[in-house]
């Protein structure tokens, strides 16, 4: 892109694209700005009136096909960039459903806190791995930030009280900055950290390095400390539902609503159980966990509810879920 470029350097695969529709929509602004202006000072000397004897000019009452043209000929343009950027929305707020490495980023002021499956932390830093899908699971401790990353041209807002999500695929190593583009309170202009993009055998390396358990394994540690356990027993003849092979499944309410176990469906089950009750089950059983675990730990104990549901067999099908009563 080159030093004095005003764009940053292209390092994920949906970059070119993005590009493609910010270049696009540049051309056709200025270009009709242009045309339009072109036409004013065209008219206004041509039309000009040339003396004061001069009569005025008889009044145009319009043209139907004329009308008709500078109507729809701008209204299908626009629909190109709304089909265009429609596509790349769901592109890019998609993830894949295999494959993905999930890395959790949490958003306090003003910092960015990272979690890896494999337990490493960071604090505004963040490794991923060339050539493979990456999903964020974003939250929020405090107030709305945006997590932003301009050299993958993505940005998603961080809302608190809900998880976001969205996906990247890095393809060139490097370091790229990372922003909060959320006004977030008064050292918001601080909030930046660093991604740092390796090969894929660099990535496996920094990961095998200094850990204190998966992820996995201390969302187990708070299941039992909270004694989840002694209602979410695995079979299915607890108080509460069973959670083996729950996640990304449809799971029936006792209003006959059909929600899909999500990263927010499990969090809205563990701090407010009664909003979304499974068919079959009382309410008023689980206590009421808001206050009581922190945005780290609700990530930890979702990455461990997300092992009890062993992923798919890779056919490009979801596999079916058994027939249950459902599950919290």
């Amino acid at each position: 892109m080159g030093v004095f470029s005003i764009f940053p350097a292209r390092a994920s695969t949906a970059a070119g694209e993005v590009d493609a529709l910010y270049a696009f929509l540049l051309v056709v602004g200025v270009g009709m700005t242009a045309l339009i202006f072109f036409f004013v000072f065209l008219f206004a000397v041509k039309y000009r009136r040339k003396s004061p004897d001069e009569p005025a000019p008889k009044a145009i009452h319009g043209s139907l096909p004329l009308e008709i043209t500078w109507s729809v000929a701008p209204f299908l343009v626009m629909l190109v960039m709304f089909a265009w950027g429609t596509k790349l929305y769901f592109q890019n707020y998609t993830p894949p459903l295999h494959d993905t490495f999930d890395i959790y980023v949490t958003g306090k002021q003003w910092m960015w806190k990272v979690q890896y499956p494999t337990g490493q932390r960071e604090i505004n830093e963040m490794h991923v791995p060339t050539g493979r899908p990456i999903k964020l699971i974003l939250a929020s401790e405090d107030v709305i930030h945006s997590f932003y990353i301009p050299a993958f041209r993505l940005k998603h807002d961080v809302v608190p009280g809900s998880y976001q999500t969205y996906w990247f695929e890095a393809k060139e190593p490097g370091r790229y900055h990372i922003f909060c583009a959320e006004y977030c309170g008064t050292n918001h202009s601080d909030m930046g950290g660093w991604v740092t993009v390796m090969t894929p055998y660099e990535f496996e390396n920094w990961l095998a390095g200094g850990t204190g358990g998966s992820m996995r394994d201390q969302g187990e540690k708070l299941f039992q400390q909270y004694g989840c356990v002694t209602c979410h027993v695995t079979d299915r003849e607890g108080r509460c539902p069973s959670l083996l092979n729950v996640f990304g499944h449809p799971v029936v309410l006792d209003d006959g609503r059909t929600v899909l176990a999500d990263e927010a469906y499990v969090r809205e089950s563990i701090l407010n159980p009664n909003a979304k009750v499974v068919k079959g089950y009382k309410h008023d059983i689980m206590p009421v966990f808001q206050g009581q675990i922190g945005e780290d730990g609700l990530l930890q104990l979702i990455a461990y509810i997300k092992s009890l549901s062993p992923p798919s067999p890779r056919s490009g099908k979801e596999a079916v879920p058994a027939p249950s009563k459902g599950s919290k």
